[in-house]
């Protein structure tokens, strides 16, 4: 039997961040649930999770309640788990600054390039060397506070353009579960 997958999308709990730049994971998560008949997010301890099967894999969907801080903290109980390999079974779908909404990147692993969900879920992990995907948000103009951009509502077209990606994001994910981070890269990466 195949092992585990975990996809943790990071975002802010609550009515007042749901529509903010920093809950594209978030999103994305919400759009993976509905595509593959998850059904609705349950909370967990810490955690919202959607969970299913993506044959052969079980999948979870967490969406860390902790605030974007301290996210890393779900991942306590998937770390002591004996098959679960980070470099592997995990995906962190995170909002980008430094990408134009509409444009993505999966990275096998990397530096938390100053996003605080990142550094806290390295910090859990005790390595960088994970797998994410980088969701395109934008950056803000130069005299916006990056806090103040992030946790601010996009405008329409560009909320638009970063959703208009959720199908072709939808199989980029079952594409990183069976075949691995370098081919979701290759085929996804824009």
């Amino acid at each position: 039997m195949a092992g585990l997958k975990l996809v943790v999308g990071l975002g802010n709990p609550g009515p007042e961040y749901s529509a903010t730049r920093h809950n594209a994971g978030w999103w994305l998560l919400d759009a993976l649930a509905e595509a593959w008949g998850f059904g609705r997010f349950k909370r967990e301890k810490n955690a919202a999770l959607a969970a299913g099967r993506v044959d052969p894999y079980a999948v979870r969907l967490v969406k860390p309640l902790t605030y974007m801080n301290l996210s890393g903290r779900v991942l306590e109980p998937y770390r002591r788990m004996n098959a679960f390999d980070v470099s592997r079974d995990l995906l962190v779908v995170v909002d980008d600054v430094a990408l134009p909404p509409g444009r993505i990147r999966f990275r096998p692993e990397g530096s938390p390039g100053g996003h605080n969900g990142l550094k806290s879920i390295q910090a859990a992990l005790g390595t960088q060397a994970y797998p994410r995907l980088r969701i395109g948000v934008g950056g803000p103009p130069p005299e916006t506070d990056m806090a103040e951009w992030v946790l601010a509502p996009p405008p329409a077209e560009d909320r638009e353009a970063i959703e208009a990606l959720f199908p072709e994001l939808v199989e980029g994910v079952a594409t990183w579960m069976h075949e691995g981070v370098e081919a979701a890269m290759n085929r996804y990466n824009r």
